[in-house]
């Protein structure tokens, strides 16, 4: 067996690119992994993932990709031999041939063959394959349903990592690569004959591919806490009083808000200040813009300064791609900075893979309004077009750029921006774009979003309520279309409505009639209630490469009707999800089918118990949402809040679908700082325990701290489908019935509260059962 030596310039390239990659990154694979014969390079990564590289020169490289950022890994076990002129690697799960000294990898010299318990299959180069369940797209501009009006065609998904081949390909070898500078920046790859593939082969172990995938490609990101609440986005020219008198709105009506989103009114356009735009011949493009709008903000500082205060987060729309135009106030200062003669008052182009550049757009344009209060930003439309460099999509550099500045600045990373390619999970989060406003897009968006999970993009955010429908008025009017697309915002990954500048489109929820207004406000509570849930199930994603939606074939590869139930999906660990995407039609309900697996499975909000496998068909009124708990599960949750920022989760409450025995692992952090990354944050072990004498549910803290964390907290236990206990104890000490715990024997639900104490102190519910 040949080994490859790392030489030492490779190690100091690997600690340069560790300080911005993540510390968990270092794209030098262990040499024990690696085996050379000749111009072939074969490095084992991990059980199911061998990269095949094959240079004229043997010049290798070890450097990160745009997508693949991390090899350094733990060598899985293998064997190199030779035999009849052929390299063999057998590994746990693949046998590898290869006809030494044959050239470029082809269908003659390199095949693979894979077998595990339930499987096996052949690979050699240029196998297509036919079974691949696809990833995402960049947009969904102009889309219904799955039907692009701009293209008129069904919108094209790229490939994913998963396939029903039980395999799939990459093929790295045009994708530039970072170099190892203090800001890690992209470079061309050199000019030789190359071949980097990688092949990822895992039969029906999804989620073993996922894993896989996001160790060697990058882990998917956590967005702050904030961005699981509510954002509430429209495309409209707001002045700041506006903008208050919304989130006063929401206030006053009880309603959570986290993100205030302002589209690209913020700064000037030409539609609202032609006496700036008119001067010029050609006009400017009104879209990109750096300079606020007086007219609708006189004082941005006090503005900003007053979202702040009322721990709002702003997210501000640009459209960078039209470059620095001579209209910005900071049009000298840059023009200076890039050495550019104003003669003429040029546009300066926008060239995003210019480091000059990219550091005087943040210092000189973005970072002084950032200081004043603005918390991430919007890119938008118009990254088309080519980069000056080959192989670079400029929409996935943008995004790596703003991504890392903020890390740079010690922030945890948050942008809104479109798909730009593999490797783009690590920079979240997506925005999907200007879909039309009907019961098929609607119908859609689930499907699209589990989908994207394929490729570890699982924080799609959806205009909810849809964009536009520049045809049918009674569409984006329809009360009952807004208030299941609201339903669905609370069970997606980024809860934020929005439309176009239409004044027939109406998104604050107050004003629609009550019985559509309550059904909303019912489920945006529900979601900030769901919080401890979901942002664990964030951490998971970060920690396994399982978005928090994915579709039912992870769970059940080996079940037809798994692929064939687009319609809903989990909803992290335990919650099936089947959003209504159809219309009652003038009736007080609406016909919903949900396949439900093997199992036992608890209707949420009504905690009927229903028996798997099954197509479970029943009648859903308009504030009703087909929601489904996984039986002996956990489910943590927390009082409603009306904000995020600053709130600590003071009262735990945990639902436990009694059945079998089961356990739950709560994360918790800071929400702000990408302290997670390095581990400062804390789990509390959660097991409900079904005993001889009764049942027991115990609570174990980590004892780990981090900043802000909650010193004492009250907790509720709800234990569903239980019988009645003669006695509940905690921690020893005998409750009082109806004071610290009640029956409803009518519903089978035991309620347990205790007061608050200490979140280091472990707790012990026994509740020991009656005697027959």
């Amino acid at each position: 067996m040949m080994l490859y030596k790392v030489c030492p310039w490779l190690i100091c390239f690997a600690l340069s690119i560790n300080l911005l990659l993540g510390s968990q990154y270092d794209p030098v694979a262990n040499p024990h992994s690696i085996v050379q014969s000749g111009k072939a390079r074969f490095t084992i990564l991990t059980d199911h993932v061998i990269r095949m590289e094959y240079s004229n020169d043997s010049i290798f490289t070890d450097q990160a990709s745009l997508t693949f950022v991390n090899r350094n890994l733990i060598t899985p076990a293998f064997e190199s031999s030779e035999k009849d002129g052929w390299l063999i690697i057998k590994t746990k799960l693949c046998e590898l041939h290869y006809l030494k000294n044959s050239g470029p990898f082809s269908l003659r010299n390199l095949f693979i063959q894979y077998n595990d318990s339930l499987r096996s299959f052949s690979w050699k180069p240029g196998t297509k394959d036919k079974y691949n369940l696809k990833g995402t797209t960049r947009t969904l501009d102009g889309v219904s349903g799955k039907f692009n009006f701009y293209g008129l065609k069904n919108i094209q998904l790229e490939d994913g990592i998963l396939s029903r081949s039980g395999w799939s390909l990459i093929d790295d070898s045009e994708r530039p690569l970072f170099d190892n500078s203090d800001w890690q920046w992209v470079e061309s790859r050199s000019k030789n004959e190359v071949q980097d593939l990688y092949f990822f082969a895992y039969g029906n172990n999804y989620k073993a591919a996922l894993y896989d995938f996001t160790q060697v490609a990058g882990k998917i990101s956590m967005p702050p806490k904030f961005a699981f609440g509510m954002w509430y986005s429209r495309y409209w020219n707001y002045t700041d009083q506006e903008l208050k008198d919304i989130a006063a709105g929401y206030r006053q009506n009880n309603i959570p808000l986290d993100v205030l989103v302002i589209d690209m009114d913020w700064h000037i356009t030409e539609k609202s200040s032609p006496e700036i735009f008119n001067r010029y011949s050609p006009k400017p493009n009104g879209w990109t813009g750096y300079t606020w709008e007086k007219k609708y903000f006189p004082d941005y500082k006090k503005f900003l300064a007053w979202t702040d205060s009322q721990h709002l987060q702003t997210c501000m729309n640009i459209h960078p791609a039209s470059g620095v135009q001579v209209q910005e106030e900071a049009y000298p200062a840059f023009a200076k900075a890039m050495g550019v003669d104003t003669t003429g008052h040029p546009a300066i182009p926008f060239d995003i893979t210019n480091k000059k550049f990219a550091h005087n757009y943040f210092d000189i344009l973005l970072h002084p309004y950032e200081k004043a209060g603005v918390d991430f930003w919007w890119l938008d439309w118009q990254q088309w077009g080519h980069t000056n460099i080959k192989g670079v999509n400029p929409t996935f550099y943008l995004n790596y750029v703003h991504f890392s500045d903020m890390q740079r600045q010690g922030k945890r990373p948050l942008i809104f921006h479109r798909w730009g390619g593999l490797g783009n999970h690590r920079y979240q989060i997506g925005f999907s774009g200007d879909c039309i406003i009907n019961w098929r897009s609607l119908a859609y968006q689930p499907e699209f979003t589990a989908t994207a999970s394929n490729v570890g993009f699982g924080y799609w955010s959806h205009d909810i309520g849809g964009h536009m429908n520049p045809v049918s008025k009674k569409e984006k009017q329809n009360p009952e279309l807004f208030t299941r697309w609201v339903q669905w915002g609370t069970f997606s990954p980024i809860f934020r409505t929005h439309a176009t500048k239409d004044a027939g489109i109406e998104r604050r929820i107050w004003k629609y009639p009550d019985a559509n207004f309550n059904a909303m406000r019912k489920a945006i509570q529900q979601r900030y209630a769901l919080l401890p849930y979901i942002y664990t199930m964030a951490r998971l994603a970060y920690d396994s490469g399982i978005s928090i939606i994915r579709p039912m074939y992870y769970e059940y590869p080996d079940k037809e009707i798994a692929y064939r139930s687009n319609h809903q999906y989990f909803f992290g660990n335990d919650m099936i999800v089947a959003p209504i995407s159809k219309s009652l039609n003038g009736k007080k309900t609406v016909k919903q089918s949900v396949w439900l697996p093997q199992g036992t499975w608890f209707d949420y909000y009504t905690n009927e118990i229903i028996p798997g496998p099954q197509v479970y068909t029943r009648q859903y009124g308009l504030d009703e949402i087909p929601v489904f708990v996984r039986g002996s599960c956990i489910i943590p949750m927390q009082t409603a809040k009306l904000h995020i920022e600053g709130e600590v989760v003071d009262t735990l409450i945990l639902n436990v679908y009694c059945f079998k025995s089961a356990a739950f692992n709560l994360y918790e952090d800071d929400g702000t700082t990408d302290n997670y990354r390095n581990n400062i944050c804390s789990f509390t072990r959660i097991d409900y325990i079904q005993g001889l004498e009764g049942l027991e549910v115990n609570i174990k803290p980590d004892g780990k701290h981090f900043e802000g964390q909650a010193t004492d907290r009250a907790y509720q236990f709800k234990l569903i489908s239980t019988p009645e206990p003669a006695e509940v104890f905690v921690n020893g000490k005998p409750l009082s019935q109806n004071k610290e715990w009640r029956y409803d024997a009518e519903k089978s639900i035991l309620l347990v509260t205790t007061s608050k104490q200490s979140i280091k102190n472990s707790i012990s519910v026994e509740i020991r059962a009656r005697r027959r």
